[in-house]
């Protein structure tokens, strides 16, 4: 997120001579330890978020065809320090199955599993990063599902056995679903050296997400190609 920094001049000198920049001055009022930790926490702030850029990630499957729906993430030791909940998101049932189908979300998310269907819905799963139930019920579970453990937890229906959806749940603010046309971006990506993943619902039930290597230079945005194999017609 770009933000505006505005910096209050020194007042200048003679005609001939101009005073230097004094960047303490609109500062707060603090003491001379105080103003630098203050400005050395400004400068750090001001050199990640100045160069973050944008990942384009272009998905297929092995033939070349793009494969809409798959979610793409990036993973380093510096992104896990990074992530954080996101706003509550939610799942409902609508004519008899999950909408979204697939939603993808960051550890400690909460969601909300709403029925707006006529008939009772009992969802369950039992993913080894998220087993829970909700017993039969109609409209608004009164507490949302905490997703805690990063994983893919399966969802199902004790009623309707066709019914099936899919949370993918990562450690890293980076991350996104792949469009009608494959494509999904990433935004607000720091440099460094990124495991991109790539997980997509037809892949074997507890194959892990595929996996390439992928930098991200701090000169700006990149793009990167998955070509994922093995998934079911």
């Amino acid at each position: 997120m770009a933000t505006q920094n505005t910096t209050t001049w020194g007042r200048c000198g003679p005609a001939t001579q101009h005073a230097e920049p004094d960047v303490s001055e609109g500062l707060p009022k603090r003491g001379p330890r105080g103003r630098k930790r203050w400005l050395a926490a400004l400068a750090a702030w001001a050199g990640t978020s100045a160069f973050a850029g944008t990942v384009t990630v272009e998905v297929a499957d092995a033939t070349g065809k793009p494969l809409s729906d798959a979610v793409v993430f990036l993973e380093s030791s510096d992104a896990r320090k990074l992530v954080r909940p996101m706003p509550a998101q939610e799942i409902a049932q609508e004519k008899r199955q999950f909408l979204p189908g697939v939603l993808a979300i960051t550890v400690g998310t909460e969601v909300q599993f709403p029925n707006r269907d006529s008939i009772r819905h009992h969802v369950y799963s039992f993913s080894p990063a998220k087993k829970f139930e909700l017993k039969l019920y109609t409209g608004r579970p009164a507490n949302p599902v905490v997703f805690d453990q990063p994983g893919v937890v399966v969802l199902g229906c004790n009623i309707h056995d066709q019914m099936v959806g899919w949370v993918v749940v990562v450690d890293t603010p980076y991350l996104g679903q792949s469009s009608a046309s494959g494509q999904a971006s990433l935004t607000g990506v720091s440099p460094g050296t990124y495991k991109l993943r790539s997980w997509h619902a037809r892949l074997p039930v507890g194959a892990p997400a595929q996996e390439q290597s992928l930098v991200v230079p701090p000169s700006g945005d990149v793009k990167a190609v998955v070509r994922m194999a093995g998934l079911a017609p």
